[in-house]
């Protein structure tokens, strides 16, 4: 299989064969002018997607034993050959989604990177996650016996691609790297609106499991409906795990087909979320046009289609939260609207800016301006009160793109109240200076019990890619608020603990026998070491 991007198929690839699907056939849209791109990409059907459930489950049992050098290399191959087709796959991406191709290279370079990073946690063997507690035949009163324990895969995964994210949350992206690492198979659904750029990722893919001599059910990629095909796939006996970002409609829909399995399963989506940032007195006192600036900067970056964009933002009464205010009223309006990924996007945003802008006491405090093009809105700033924002629940919905609520607040107490009423969110940024901290303080117990990442003095768009990274939260950020899609966490969402009690030696799985034969790091009676035992 080959990498090239210059015949595009139109076709899934299902267990490394490319294949024609029996439904109706869709495009992608350049969303700048709404204009169909070929090639029209055929929908598979029920039984199509059989072949890629079937395969995975075949290939399950030889993937998950990789050995740790074999794995690793082979998601490094995966980096490799995504960067091998950099400018085809940049020119795609950007013709599908109206994205710039520096935020593009950006994401690819972030999305080879988790690789790279994953590769490196398969060599640690940090994912096995091996505890041992050595036999103890003359503890009295009663003697213990060898008991073992190690992290195994799930099983095969399905992964939904995300609609703002064609690298970094896509075919190759978080959810389905995490998967991959942790020795599961991966079913990957293509989302709708970049066809091409899953179908070049996905050759990308296919061609290092063909490489490393994998079974061909380590990974397939399938075009059809989310209706039909993604429930059914959420359905089907063989998958274990769910990866899912986008809609808080649509990933409820699919937690609930996990929960009404006669095995239901555990699904990873990450949904809604408006990322309040605060600022505290302090933070206004010296120049409040440059917090304006930059605060619209990332309302209206990657027109505001980012998961942790500030949708929510609570600025104090008194003269520095006026001239912030101001400052945006003023500058607003040279801030130019951009493309955003789809039609639809664009008229969901365009709904959620008239619901919001219609609420009692809600007012529009500063308007950009429309960008070039189809399907770019003019930014849009609102402001109200907190008595408001208590009072009526549409002050908390999610609108998917450059547009923000600004809350005044008038005491610490208040502060305190309105947040702890607000759902649960991704993040949280704190804007502050040392004279805030008491306030601040106050603040923090209440954001803990909301948000997975909190903040101080940045902006919550752009996310680190890392070990102790958090992208998470409480329901409706996520599903499942214990857990990460981003960072080395992420693989263990795929993983479950096994214990093995009083084993012989010659029947231990590797990662656990007594001569460490991978020198993986274990902790031994709650020690850890990289000694056998």
């Amino acid at each position: 299989m080959t990498t090239n991007t210059q015949n595009l198929s139109g076709q899934s690839i299902l267990a490394g064969a490319a294949t024609t699907g029996n439904g109706r056939a869709v495009h992608g849209y350049n969303p700048a002018t709404n204009e169909p791109l070929e090639p029209a990409y055929s929908l598979i059907d029920l039984d199509q997607l059989k072949i890629a459930t079937a395969a995975a489950a075949e290939a399950f049992e030889s993937f998950r034993s990789l050995e740790p050098a074999k794995h690793a290399d082979f998601l490094d191959a995966i980096a490799e050959n995504i960067e091998a087709v950099g400018a085809e796959l940049a020119a795609r991406a950007m013709a599908e989604t109206g994205l710039p191709e520096a935020r593009l290279t950006g994401e690819r370079g972030r999305t080879t990177g988790q690789l790279r990073l994953f590769a490196k946690v398969i060599r640690q063997g940090d994912q096995h996650g091996v505890r041992v507690d050595p036999a103890l035949p003359d503890r009295a009163p009663l003697p213990r016996v060898d008991i073992r324990q190690r992290k195994i895969a799930v099983g095969p995964v399905a992964v939904f691609g995300a609609s703002n994210f064609p690298l970094a949350f896509s075919t190759a992206g978080g959810d389905t790297a995490s998967a991959l690492a942790a020795g599961c198979p991966v079913i990957f659904k293509a989302h709708n609106a970049h066809p091409g750029t899953s179908e070049i990722v996905g050759r990308a893919i296919s061609k290092a499991v063909a490489d490393f001599g994998l079974h061909p059910g380590v990974f397939s990629l399938v075009y059809g409906p989310g209706a039909t095909i993604g429930q059914a796939l959420v359905a089907d006996p063989v998958i274990k795990a769910v990866g899912f970002t986008g809609s808080r409609s649509g990933g409820t829909a699919l937690m609930a087909t996990a929960a009404a399995r006669p095995e239901p399963i555990p699904v990873y989506a990450e949904m809604s979320s408006i990322n309040p940032v605060i600022f505290f007195a302090g933070a206004l006192s010296e120049d409040p046009a440059a917090q304006a600036k930059a605060y619209l900067g990332s309302v209206s970056g990657s027109s505001g289609q980012l998961c942790t964009a500030p949708g929510l933002v609570f600025v104090p009464t008194g003269a520095g939260g006026d001239a912030f205010a101001q400052a945006i009223s003023s500058q607003a309006p040279n801030t130019a609207g951009q493309t955003m990924l789809t039609e639809g996007i664009y008229n969901s945003w365009i709904q959620g800016v008239e619901a919001l802008g219609g609420q009692p006491g809600v007012e529009l405090l500063g308007r950009g301006t429309e960008g070039a093009g189809q399907n770019a809105p003019a930014p849009a700033i609102y402001s109200s009160s907190v008595e408001q924002l208590l009072e009526n629940p549409v002050l908390q919905d999610e609108i998917f793109g450059a547009a923000s609520l600004v809350i005044r607040y008038d005491s610490a107490a208040e502060l305190v109240t309105a947040l702890s009423k607000l759902e649960g969110q991704l993040t949280a940024t704190l804007q502050l200076t040392d004279a805030d901290h008491e306030t601040a303080a106050a603040v923090l117990p209440t954001l803990e019990t909301k948000v997975g990442r909190i903040l101080v003095n940045g902006w919550p768009t752009g996310v680190e890619v890392g070990h102790a990274m958090v992208h998470g939260g409480p329901f409706p950020a996520t599903s499942d608020p214990q857990t990460t899609s981003v960072g080395t966490l992420a693989i263990e969402r795929f993983l479950r603990p096994v214990a093995y009690q009083n084993f012989p030696n010659a029947l231990l799985p590797r990662p656990i026998a007594k001569d460490n034969p991978w020198n993986l790091t274990r902790r031994i009676d709650g020690t850890l070491t990289t000694t056998g035992e």
